[in-house]
């Protein structure tokens, strides 16, 4: 019998629930859901038919639409319906196909795919009249749009695809530091001996690497082919990313401007009743940034759901100076959060899950 809250009670809202919002008016598809876009813990946003190029990013503020910015800002129109080419370095705004009719007492919060993330595709979702991205105040009622920058691969995308994807919550569910301690010590959320555990869970960066090769990560080529982000299995590995083995004193260099796809030094899970998320550690800690791409669903990691514990994939840009990276180094922190009720399907569970039970693994888009 899946786990429930009681009625009313604060939390993340689990697959059913969303298609029950969905049902009741909440959520409004201009096209009908795909089989699969309802997650354990989250919904993935589909692209609408027609990208808008800008000349740069913005927020409506609480003064002006998303449409009215658009018409002020943009350079030209892309039709998507036939798939097109987002080349790097440009700011593009897309309509998507879902909108939202929110309840009084449910808020919303967005985040890249972790398939958009791994490939350096800056994304974030814009709601008319807001003061900050990917964050959908409670009682919402309007369209919502996508803002997408290709940072390294020009990509080609079409209408319909995901890059993108929405949780709701019902109140304030995040995990106190005392309530955060009691999980860990009950679930092991990571399998350090010495976590650091506080309104947040400590996560270190792994340069001793992985394998009898020593992997540590990739660092992506420049000028390359096009990605087309619907594709899986698509690509070789080599044409786009330099692989790179441990060094002897377990330490990386990262260079200016480029980026890299590494993993954590601890492996992860989440229970079936909780969702987690990284968050920065802190911005002051050193010259670089860490691109933390989607949600950690449900099950996540779970043994019961075919993980044993997964690692982080951490996609890394250094800012203008070169910085050194230390085994071990502390680059992020683990948040937990309540669901409403268990999930039908954990993630990992029969519904296409890509990186359960990961260790250092680009995106779905390359061949293994």
């Amino acid at each position: 019998m899946p786990h429930e809250n009681p009625a009313g009670a604060e939390g993340i809202l689990p697959d059913r629930m969303i298609a029950e919002l969905a049902g009741t008016g909440g959520i409004r598809p201009s096209v009908p859901f795909a089989g699969d876009q309802i997650q354990p813990a989250s919904l993935d946003l589909r692209l609408g038919k027609v990208a808008y190029r800008v000349r740069a990013s913005f927020l409506p503020g609480p003064q002006a639409t998303v449409e009215e910015r658009i018409a002020q800002l943009k350079l030209h129109e892309i039709d998507l319906s036939q798939g097109a080419v987002l080349e790097t370095g440009c700011v593009h705004i897309v309509p998507l196909l879902e909108s939202l009719d929110l309840p009084p007492d449910i808020s919303a919060s967005a985040n890249p795919k972790s398939s958009t993330g791994r490939l350096d595709v800056f994304t974030r979702v814009i709601a008319n009249n807001a003061r900050g991205f990917d964050r959908v105040e409670a009682g919402y009622r309007g369209p919502l749009y996508a803002e997408i920058s290709p940072r390294t691969f020009p990509v080609l995308v079409r209408q319909g695809s995901r890059l993108s994807q929405i949780r709701f919550r019902r109140g304030h569910a995040l995990l106190g530091a005392a309530a955060l301690r009691d999980l860990h010590a009950r679930e092991k959320l990571v399998d350090s001996p010495d976590a650091d555990v506080s309104e947040g869970i400590a996560v270190g960066v792994d340069l001793a690497g992985l394998g009898p090769d020593k992997l540590i990560g990739y660092r992506a080529k420049r000028h390359t082919g096009l990605i087309d982000v619907d594709r899986r299995n698509g690509y070789d590995v080599l044409d786009f990313w330099e692989p790179m083995a441990a060094r002897a004193d377990r330490s990386l260099v990262l260079d200016p401007n480029e980026f890299y796809i590494l993993a954590s030094k601890e492996a992860v899970q989440v229970p079936p009743d909780y969702a987690s998320e990284m968050v920065p550690f802190d911005p002051l800690v050193g010259e670089f940034r860490v691109h933390y791409a989607g949600f950690f669903d449900p099950g996540f990691g779970y043994a019961g759901a075919g993980g044993r514990g997964s690692r982080a994939v951490l996609e890394v840009r250094s800012r203008e100076v070169p910085f050194i990276l230390e085994h071990g180094q502390i680059v992020g922190r683990l948040v937990y959060e309540s669901m409403q009720a268990r999930p039908d399907r954990l993630y990992g569970q029969g519904i296409g899950s890509n990186y359960q039970a990961q260790g250092l693994k680009l995106s779905k888009h390359f061949r293994v």
